[in-house]
């Protein structure tokens, strides 16, 4: 079984939130930076829809993922 793995670059991050904000329960912000913080690097099969939709939505682009597709358990 192939998991989903994410990355944060947080020297992209520009503190927009939006992954936080997308998928609480997988990314979360410095409360002294505001930068993201990843808080599951291979979130559950639960979270890795929300996941995936926060890495598109980032708008500086400091997530990548990598691992099974959309639709994959």
């Amino acid at each position: 079984m192939t998991t989903t793995r994410l990355h944060v670059d947080r020297e992209r991050c520009i503190g927009a939130g939006m992954c936080a904000l997308t998928a609480p329960e997988v990314f979360d912000q410095d409360p002294d930076d505001g930068l993201v913080l990843l808080l599951h690097a291979e979130p559950p099969t639960a979270h890795r829809v929300a996941a995936r939709t926060a890495a598109g939505v980032c708008p500086s682009g400091a997530i990548t993922l990598h691992g099974p597709g959309p639709g994959a358990a």
